[in-house]
């Protein structure tokens, strides 16, 4: 496991372990439109000897109008079912930079109850650059049967979050950049307003890892600290679809954090509407 976190392994760890039993290896890599990559045709080239792709959009919830949603325990159980994984399974995942969407595969697998998940510190493209080992062999996938064991409470209503933002019973992280956090950038969804939810603070994916590396636990904890976040208090964490706002979550767990939750239908959803109070500016 890496050194600083209990939620990483790095690459050393996972080379030592290719193709052994009960190791599940997860490319869970997606993008937004303006990065001008495209997950899938990337995994079809080159991956992880062993590395199954999951489909960050084929795995969300398809009764949902919203980008991401969580799906159903039963709807997640079929697909990673399909894919060969059992909640038995050591489960180690995947993104192309490191912690973009990584961590979002990460806190489904842990919401749906298996606990022995993990990130790969430095993603795929960091794994590539070392001259690691990669393949653009099928990997040969054996349907299994996956129990799911759901935990609604580490997930974020509509409805909550009205409360939230009235009562302030909760911190909200936005993991937005800061220009669309600020209102200074439109959102790249139409219909979508721009700004944050009232009493929010700004704190970017971004800040939390360097050179596709979950930060140190005490420069993790500088970078939540100084986007003024209280650690001593319930958290919940947001961007625009759901995706980036697991990296918070990340390092919110990583530093021993366990009252966080995370708002599913995040900016998309509030921005989306009429009727949510939405701020510009810093504040």
């Amino acid at each position: 496991m890496a050194e600083d976190s209990p939620f990483t392994v790095d690459a050393d760890w996972l080379q030592e372990r290719l193709g052994q039993p009960g190791l599940v290896i997860i490319d869970a890599s997606w993008y937004l439109p303006a990065q001008k990559r495209d997950a899938r045709a990337e995994y079809d080239v080159a991956h992880i000897p062993g590395a199954r792709f999951l489909d960050q959009d084929a795995v969300s919830d398809p009764d949902s109008a919203l980008p991401h949603t969580l799906p159903s325990p039963r709807h997640f159980s079929q697909y990673v079912g399909s894919m060969g994984v059992s909640a038995d399974d050591t489960i180690i995942i995947y993104d192309g930079p490191g912690f973009f969407s990584a961590p979002r595969a990460w806190w489904m697998f842990r919401v749906m109850g298996v606990f022995q998940t993990y990130i790969l510190d430095g993603g795929f493209d960091g794994w590539k650059a070392a001259g690691r080992p990669v393949t653009a062999e099928l990997t040969k996938i054996a349907p299994s049967v996956f129990h799911a064991d759901f935990d609604a409470g580490r997930v974020a209503s509509l409805a909550e979050m009205r409360r939230i933002v009235e009562t302030k019973e909760s911190q909200i992280a936005d993991a937005r950049g800061p220009g669309r956090f600020t209102g200074t950038e439109p959102e790249p969804r139409a219909g979508v307003r721009s700004g944050h939810m009232p009493g929010a603070r700004n704190l970017p994916y971004s800040a939390l890892s360097e050179n596709g590396k979950l930060l140190p636990r005490d420069r993790l904890r500088e970078v939540i600290e100084g986007a003024g976040i209280d650690l001593s208090k319930p958290v919940i964490t947001s961007c625009g679809s759901g995706i980036t706002a697991a990296a918070i979550t990340l390092a919110l767990e990583t530093l021993g954090h366990t009252q966080n939750r995370l708002y599913d239908g995040s900016w998309t959803e509030w921005g989306g509407l009429s009727d949510t109070p939405v701020v510009t500016g810093k504040e």
